[in-house]
């Protein structure tokens, strides 16, 4: 098997695929220092995002399975690619990534198949920006329309700090082609959850509930970072939320895929709020597995993930299901100083760095093998990870394995899982 990626995701992806009966081998491209050091795992030095060089690797190497880990590669049509060439590849096409690829594109498919969302306009011209700006007001929310590495959305308290984002994006290109078009909607309030599944192109297999933190300081204040943490299950997906989000959100955007010509397969993740009266609306979709969640949910996961992905990709998820141990798992993100601003790399690490015990889990994600010495590669550095009969024990034992981890100017949250957003 191939793994595509190199972050604190895909180490969890690589780790729950190596326990496979079927797994020979479980090859990682680029993979992390976690990756270069976890058993039945190999490292190869390519590119996620080099999707020529990895499909003749997959050719040459007899790979049966591929699966994509993060956005990029999915966005620049690796699944096509190797479709193209015989090689068996789990997640969407290039034109159904444009769900996650193009905020304005997932936007206009909620309003044209009746999918709950905030209000919102896109705009690529600066001064109709500012001038609808000035028409609905603040708070709102300015977002990037392309990929931004979980950076592309301000959520802005008054004017000047949307007007400010807006300019960044379309007059001073802050984040590049991705900020060329923006899109401004209304600021959601609520409780945010992470639904993510299976898809098999008709069929839908969910996953176990998940909630992330995205904001970067205690209390879910300070700028929005890819996740700091994350835990499963949410105790605020009951048996009757769920069932909403999977006939109003879930299975609407599979058949309104199929119907606009788009056969979905692959992970499919909704961003959630939900609203005070229990209405779930999409706040983004992520045509992957999320991450920090990723982590947690496959501490959890009591099925053979090879199984589930080999169901999907031969359209037969209605024939499987996947079983969940009954305890609470829980990450929390080690973060290099600055982030999600300039941070340095190269920081040596040191403490229980491939922890490994039948409830608790390093992950890595930011990191490089060098000399043996394991050394910051990113901004999201690793996620210590664990399993607990509820939240609270999960929480500790997580906070314990990390506090043993040394890192200079690194830093965490101290509240992930124990408190809510504001």
């Amino acid at each position: 098997m191939l793994v595509v990626g190199g972050g604190g995701r895909e180490h969890a992806l690589a780790w729950k695929l190596a326990q496979s009966p079927q797994a020979a081998r479980v090859y990682v491209a680029p993979g992390n220092g976690g990756t270069a050091t976890e058993p039945g795992v190999e490292n190869l030095p390519i590119a996620a995002t080099d999707v020529d060089r990895l499909a003749a690797f997959a050719a040459e190497a007899g790979i049966d399975l591929t699966v994509a880990g993060p956005e990029a590669p999915l966005v620049a049509g690796i699944v096509d690619t190797f479709t193209a060439a015989g090689l068996r590849c789990f997640g969407p096409t290039r034109d159904a990534a444009r769900l996650e690829g193009s905020k304005a594109f997932a936007k206009d498919f909620m309003l044209r198949h009746g999918i709950p969302t905030a209000q919102y306009q896109s705009f690529s011209d600066l001064d109709a920006a500012l001038a609808y700006l000035q028409e609905v007001g603040a708070p709102v929310v300015v977002k990037a329309d392309g990929l931004a590495a979980g950076k592309g959305v301000i959520l802005a308290d008054d004017l000047a700090t949307a007007e400010a984002a807006v300019r960044d994006m379309l007059a001073g290109g802050r984040f590049g082609a991705a900020g060329a078009t923006v899109v401004i909607e209304e600021w959601l309030r609520g409780q945010e959850v992470s639904y993510i599944a299976l898809v098999d192109g008709e069929h839908i297999l969910p996953l176990a509930s998940s909630q992330d933190h995205k904001a970067r300081d205690d209390g879910g204040r300070g700028p929005n970072t890819g996740g700091m943490g994350a835990f499963s299950p949410s105790p605020l997906v009951t048996p009757a939320l769920e069932q909403r989000i999977l006939d109003e959100v879930m299975r609407p955007t599979v058949t309104g895929l199929a119907a606009d010509g788009l056969r979905y397969v692959g992970f499919l993740y909704a961003g959630l709020m939900i609203s005070e009266d229990g209405t779930p609306k999409v706040l983004e979709y992520n045509c992957r597995l999320g991450d920090p969640e990723t982590q947690p949910l496959l501490m959890r996961l009591d099925s053979d993930l090879l199984e589930l992905i080999d169901a999907a990709l031969d359209g037969r998820l209605q024939s499987v299901s996947a079983h969940w141990r009954q305890d609470t798992a829980l990450g929390v993100v080690l973060a290099a100083g600055g982030y999600p601003g300039p941070y340095d790399k190269g920081i040596t690490l040191s403490g229980p760095l491939d922890r490994a015990t039948a409830d608790i889990k390093v992950f890595h994600a930011g990191t490089a093998l060098s000399d043996g010495e394991i050394l910051s590669n990113g901004g999201r550095v690793l996620c210590a990870t664990a399993l607990g009969a509820d939240l609270r024990a999960a929480h500790e034992r997580a906070y314990a394995t990390l506090a043993e981890i040394e890192m200079p100017e690194g830093f965490y949250r101290r509240d992930i899982g124990l408190v809510r957003p504001p």
